[in-house]
């Protein structure tokens, strides 16, 4: 059940949206180019669904010194959450148009803050469409939420996470779910260093999917993390340039039922401490 706890697909939505259950829909597009997809939502989106920013509402950029989208406090979270028309025992269902990257992320958030019944669209917009969905313009104002946070520090909340201190001395498999190049250090598109941290394992997210958007069958994710060694024993963590895209690979990890640990900071955090080795190459 591991995975359908993690995921849904636009037909499964579809049957509960047809038999009149309540699902509340969030949308969460956000691209590392277009970080604003609220004109994207605007033009159409699932009927219902609310817009929720992930620059503004799933990062604190008051926090310095951890990296480009530190995680929000849970009490922030409760009430942008309430705004969205999250409610306690109300299935909720995110999705996004670019990589699962915001869908991931809001998944992360949520459960991190302990709200449970949060799952992501697999194949985001893109599947809805496709599955024969129909798309609404214009904004949604939802009724306020009642949904409750179970933990106000994220960085010690519901999902495991790791400091800088502790990714220095990690004693399981540590995986760099970036693009190879950037992994590589040949190329650096955000932040001032280039490289990635010594001893981690290249796992870019978007070898979770297929061409279509969707999650790969369980068996075929479960074989590439098992490729680079990344099972329950000794630990799971996942990195990326700023803990968004790492979500992604957290959430095939534990659709293949694998619990991974989740270094918020990530290289952005990582590399700008002069103190911290750097590792280029594979």
């Amino acid at each position: 059940m591991a995975r359908a706890d993690v995921l849904i697909t636009a037909d499964e939505l579809l049957r509960l949206l047809a038999d009149g259950r309540p699902v509340t829909l969030l949308d969460v597009r956000w691209q590392l180019t277009e970080p604003d997809g609220r004109d994207a939502y605007l033009r159409g989106h699932l009927p219902g669904a609310v817009y929720v920013s992930l620059e503004d509402e799933l990062s604190d950029h008051a926090v310095t010194g951890r990296g480009r989208h530190p995680l929000p406090a849970g009490r922030a979270v409760e009430s942008a959450a309430r705004g969205w028309g999250v409610r306690d025992g109300v299935p909720t269902v995110v999705y996004d148009d670019w990589n699962r990257a915001g869908s991931a992320r809001a998944w992360w958030v949520l459960s991190a803050a302990g709200i449970s019944g949060v799952r992501i669209l697999d194949g985001g917009f893109a599947a809805w469409r496709r599955a024969g969905g129909a798309v609404e313009p214009g904004a949604v104002t939802p009724a306020l939420g009642d949904v409750s946070v179970a933990y106000d520090d994220l960085y010690a909340g519901a999902l495991p996470t790791l400091t800088a201190d502790d990714v220095a001395g990690y004693g399981g498999v540590l995986l760099d779910a970036r693009a190879p190049e950037r992994f590589r250090g040949e190329v650096e598109p955000v932040d001032p260093v280039a490289g990635h941290i010594p001893g981690a394992r290249n796992a870019p997210s978007t070898a979770a999917l297929a061409a279509d958007g969707t999650f790969l069958p369980t068996a075929d994710l479960t074989g590439i993390f098992e490729s680079h060694g990344a099972t329950v024993a000794p630990g799971v963590g996942v990195y990326c340039g700023s803990g968004v895209t790492a979500a992604v690979t957290i959430a095939a990890l534990r659709a293949a039922g694998v619990e991974a640990e989740l270094f918020p900071g990530s290289w952005s955090q990582w590399s700008s401490d002069a103190t911290r080795p750097v590792a280029v190459g594979h």
